[in-house]
């Protein structure tokens, strides 16, 4: 069963029946409506001024208050106690972050509401033209009377030239026969403020974990490098990586590492498809809104041996250790009968 609102064309066939004597069982009849639902329209919307039902009227007052229910109440509205706090700050030059960040810490029987700084930004913004509107935006450090949108701003993210897109990155890493092609990520704690680095190597599913003590793009750098630094050196190819801006030091990883960093198209996860696919397995030993800081790198190693000891149905039910041991032995192999040649 469904239910739907009346329409207009209903609403006229209700005032014709009340026009006619008709009872509200033998309106409800012939719009094929439950009786308690003509009741309830006629209790509702019938308008004091008329002296009884007026369909176009009932229609435009049901219209609104569904308009009303969707939009709901402000949270920060002019004139409540919440508003004053934040204006009254705002005026004393704090930033709505610190705002929100301040009212979060303050006992819950002395402040009178809590509220993130993008809904503070968006009631500003949302005020009527006057003077009220000038002061607050006013004290604003960007002091702008309009907000911009955020896609016609500058690119944030200009560390990702042309050179490290993933239409760069050698044809052969999507074909995974080749070795020594990672895949990386973070994985963020509760509130997004902690997280763990994640590395995928492409052809044995081998999964790495690194504790990560912030989230800028030095920590991510010397996180990975430590990571990196177990890994023999013919199997740091490439790596590629979404354009988060914790990996804007990707060239200092290069040098240091000689791992080529490629950065994925915007909302193409499927361009890491075995990162996002191991980030899901992740989640089983650290899941969403858990406080990530608490784990030491030798718990992040324990839960990264786990899954590269389980059998993969990808790699005909060997385990990634397996088949990354094969790989380095491969690997070694192939150096000896180098050296042997020089």
């Amino acid at each position: 069963m469904s239910y739907t609102h009346l329409s207009y064309v209903e609403r006229l066939t209700i005032a014709d029946g009340q026009r006619q004597g008709l009872s509200m069982r033998a309106i409800a009849r012939m719009l094929k409506r439950d009786p308690g639902s003509i009741s309830r329209e006629l209790g509702r919307n019938a308008s004091p001024l008329s002296h009884g039902y007026d369909a176009c009227g009932a229609h435009f007052h049901a219209l609104a208050r569904r308009g009303d229910a969707r939009r709901g109440r402000r949270k920060l509205a002019p004139g409540t106690a919440l508003f004053s706090t934040v204006a009254d700050h705002l005026r004393q030059g704090w930033s709505p972050l610190q705002i929100a960040g301040r009212l979060r810490r303050m006992d819950a029987s002395d402040r009178p509401g809590t509220v993130c700084h993008e809904t503070i930004y968006g009631a500003l913004y949302a005020l009527p033209r006057g003077e009220l509107r000038r002061e607050l935006l006013s004290a604003l450090r960007q002091g702008r009377q309009n907000r911009r949108p955020r896609s016609r701003g500058t690119d944030r993210r200009g560390f990702v030239t042309d050179d490290v897109k993933i239409a760069a990155r050698p044809e052969d890493v999507a074909e995974r026969l080749i070795p020594g092609h990672w895949e990386g990520d973070l994985i963020k704690g509760a509130a997004n403020r902690s997280a763990v680095g994640t590395l995928v190597e492409r052809t044995s599913r081998l999964v790495l974990l690194a504790r990560m003590d912030a989230l800028d793009a030095d920590t991510t750098r010397c996180a990975f490098e430590r990571t990196f630094d177990q890994i023999p050196a013919s199997l740091r190819k490439t790596m590629t990586y979404d354009r988060g801006t914790e990996m804007a030091r990707h060239a200092d990883l290069t040098l240091n590492t000689g791992i080529k960093v490629y950065f994925a198209d915007p909302y193409s996860p499927w361009q890491r498809g075995s990162n996002e696919n191991a980030n899901g397995l992740i989640r089983q030993y650290l899941p969403k809104g858990t406080d990530l800081s608490p784990f030491t790198q030798d718990e992040l190693n324990d839960i990264a041996e786990r899954l590269n000891n389980r059998p993969r149905k990808v790699l005909d039910f060997q385990t990634p250790n397996e088949v990354f041991q094969q790989l380095i032995a491969s690997a070694s192999t192939i150096g000896e009968g180098v050296a042997l040649q020089h």
